[in-house]
């Protein structure tokens, strides 16, 4: 280079051809469809067995059974102080329909809190029950005697829990078991003599355990139902039983819930840029996309009909270890027969496979639908996003046994609806407004119905959130 020449850029340099951001204002680009990060699997969708329901009701008949009404406490903490709610004292079988809520509340008052450290003993085998724990926090073992004299976990009872409530119509009960904290506990404690003392006021509790009494003088099965009485094994002209199946009097009814949207799209959008992709088309596929995922979401959460509020609280067990491993798996399968699927965050299905990495053990897969999917013990275990996660790091697992000839978990929904594009789901188009505006309203019907109360399993209170 000579002195004095000057450095000339490629910019400084004359453009001799056409330019590329030119050049594609006249070429057809490669385009994709509109893309969105909320669609998921939806496993739970497409796994329930629907059942389609005219009438827009669901009912559920059952043999009428005597054993309901074990439901879970709820409190209000104040500080470090804990009260239990006078009302949720109504979830304890032997109160259950009593609504007296100024008898209620002097019960609730009556309440003593209590703490214990961890592994401290709340209650021992063998010992007369005179008071009714209610667990406001922490988790409980119930540790019993096995076959060789070595101490043997029968359960274990976390958040809401209560027990020593057999006390109340039976006042010579003992503990059939030892009550254990495995983390510290606070326990409000109910003693037995205070409850004597407030029925001994109230003519409407004294009544209420009354009739309480009377229902164990009903023969009954393990699950509660009215026995159906029989005749086996005899011989000669015995007397044959008579007997009859009596049913629930007031069956649960589910009634179909709906989620719904007005999907707008402008006129000049849909005239005039619908090529090459459908603009209507397109706005619809996402709009429904995101209806299903939040019908999963409802048939998980919903308070009314979801899953997780559906189980009984017999049919939810607590992790020994605080994480989901094999032998909590196991016992939630022991629960129920014929478990078709598991459903779990998938944070808890990878803290469920760390478990299983430390043991050694290599679980199973099943091809279902071109996807591989682990199981535990044959049974598919699907992600699910929509099982909530707390700010605690916990979660659930969902066992289920599906379908109405197997007495399990069906979806409901109704087919047949006016401009149905999808079995229970429609769009159904609302006209032009004066801005121009097309409007469909966009609708979908379901609900989920648990046919037998051992349909449906959980396991609660799952940690995610250790790696050691």
């Amino acid at each position: 280079m000579s002195v004095g020449e000057e450095i000339r850029t490629e910019q400084d340099r004359p453009q001799q051809s056409l330019g590329t951001a030119a050049a594609r204002n006249l070429a057809t680009t490669t385009k994709s469809a509109p893309q969105m990060q909320e669609i998921s699997s939806r496993w739970l969708l497409r796994t329930l067995p629907w059942v389609n329901v005219q009438g827009g009701t669901y009912r559920v008949n059952r043999r009428l059974t005597y054993a309901v009404g074990d439901g879970r406490i709820t409190f209000v903490k104040t500080g470090d102080q804990v009260e239990v709610i006078p009302a949720e004292l109504g979830e304890l079988p032997a109160l259950r329909e009593f609504e007296d809520l100024e008898v209620l509340g002097e019960l609730a008052q009556r309440c003593r809190q209590r703490e214990f450290a961890p592994g401290q003993i709340i209650a021992s085998f063998g010992s007369q029950v005179d008071e009714v724990f209610l667990l406001a926090h922490g988790k409980v073992e119930k540790v019993g005697s096995g076959p060789y004299d070595e101490d043997a976990v029968l359960g274990v009872l976390a958040d809401g829990a209560y027990f020593g409530d057999q006390s109340i119509l039976d006042p010579e009960s003992i503990w059939e078991f030892t009550l254990r904290a495995v983390t510290g506990c606070t326990v409000l404690a109910l003693p037995r003599r205070d409850l004597d003392q407030i029925a001994e006021r109230s003519e409407p509790l004294r009544e209420h355990l009354r009739r309480q009494r009377a229902i164990p003088a009903q023969r009954t099965n393990k699950y509660g139902e009215k026995a159906i009485d029989l005749s086996a094994g005899h011989a000669g002209e015995v007397d044959i039983p008579r007997t009859f199946v009596d049913y629930e009097a007031r069956p649960r009814e589910y009634e179909l819930s709906v989620a719904q949207t007005v999907l707008s799209i402008h006129s000049r959008i849909a005239d005039l840029y619908n090529q090459p992709m459908n603009q209507t088309e397109h706005q619809l596929r996402l709009t429904v996309e995101a209806l299903k995922e939040r019908q999963e979401h409802e048939l998980v959460n919903n308070r009314e009909f979801g899953l997780l509020h559906n189980c009984e609280y017999d049919q939810r067990i607590q992790p020994h270890d605080g994480v989901p491993g094999p032998d909590d798996m196991d016992e939630l399968l022991s629960r129920r027969r014929g478990t078709k699927l598991f459903l779990a965050h998938p944070r808890a299905i990878a803290a469920f496979g760390r478990e299983l990495n430390k043991r050694g053990l290599v679980p199973e897969s099943v091809d279902v639908g071109g996807q591989r999917v682990p199981t535990w013990r044959g049974v598919p275990l699907y992600p699910c996003n929509k099982i909530p996660v707390t700010e605690a790091r916990t979660t659930s697992i969902i066992a289920m046994r599906t379908g109405e000839d197997d007495q399990g978990v069906v979806g409901l929904h109704q087919t047949g609806i006016p401009d149905e594009i999808e079995p229970g789901l429609s769009v159904r188009f609302m006209g032009i407004n004066e801005q121009a505006i097309i409007n469909y309203l966009v609708t979908t019907y379901y609900s989920a119905a648990v046919l037998v109360p051992d349909a449906l399993g959980v396991l609660e209170n799952v940690e995610i959130g250790r790696w050691r």
